[in-house]
């Protein structure tokens, strides 16, 4: 479903990411673990193009969506379109607070309807199916009785369920997880980790920046272990967690508790 073929990004002087390849398969869980700096949200926002690479592809469903060989004169309306193959969920919620939560899930889907050339015609059934799905995903996330509150009536984790509602409105392709957990009080953090897992079962394809390793363990089909900009360690939770021929993992999953 997804490719990611030599991708490199810098900032200035400072190569974040220093060729970074990977396949995604639909319904596959991708978990991508590494320390503060290793390049893995940089990585994540480059796949949902709120940063361009400056070399490498990326693939969707055999679609070239961006090659920086080609695509040096991209318009900002070309990557509002790349980007709706991809939903993506920020550590800090970042819901619009001037909204109740109904209308923050609602907004997107709506402002992307009427681009449709049937929207004058079928406005209100639009809408209607708009609105339907909206309550659907809040029953989902457990938030229904939620639906008129405002961000600043809710807990960090349902402000962050929210936050997954909203982005699965758009129907995305792929759902990009950014540390969803990272802004939570422990206490907090299980009832968003629960969603996410639950979102498994709807064959969701996901990738998940996390610092959760018993969460990675259990949930991801497989697991990308970065430092200094590339991939260290690519596999399934058992092959990188049993890595012991790496001294980069060994240290980091030391520092995380984990036994290896």
């Amino acid at each position: 479903m997804l490719e990611v073929k030599n991708i490199y990004k810098s900032f200035g002087n400072t190569e974040v990411l220093k060729g970074i390849n990977f396949t995604l398969n639909k319904g596959e869980v991708l978990a991508i673990i590494g320390s503060s700096g290793s390049g893995k949200t940089t990585l994540l926002r480059c796949l949902n193009f709120l940063e361009l690479p400056d070399k490498g592809e990326i693939i969707h469903n055999g679609e070239k969506l961006f090659d920086a060989q080609n695509n040096k004169k991209i318009t900002d309306e070309q990557i509002r379109q790349k980007r709706l193959h991809f939903g993506l969920v920020f550590q800090n919620f970042n819901l619009f607070p001037q909204y109740n939560v109904f209308d923050n899930i609602c907004l997107a889907p709506k402002m992307l309807a009427k681009q449709s050339p049937d929207y004058n015609r079928d406005k209100v059934l639009i809408n209607e199916k708009i609105e339907k799905k909206a309550n659907e995903l809040l029953a989902r996330v457990g938030l229904t009785e939620k639906k008129n509150a405002y961000s600043c009536e809710l807990s960090g984790g349902q402000q962050q369920r929210v936050a997954i509602a909203r982005a699965l409105a758009q129907n995305p392709d792929i759902l990009c997880f950014d540390e969803p957990t990272s802004a939570l009080d422990p206490e907090l953090t299980g009832e968003v980790l629960r969603v996410i897992k639950g979102l498994k079962s709807f064959n969701s394809t996901m990738i998940v920046v996390t610092h959760e390793m018993d969460f990675a363990k259990s949930v991801a089909d497989k697991i990308i272990f970065m430092a200094d900009g590339i991939i260290e360690v690519e596999g399934t939770p058992t092959e990188v967690f049993g890595c012991t021929n790496n001294e980069k993992i060994k240290a980091f999953l030391s520092n995380q508790l984990i036994d290896i």
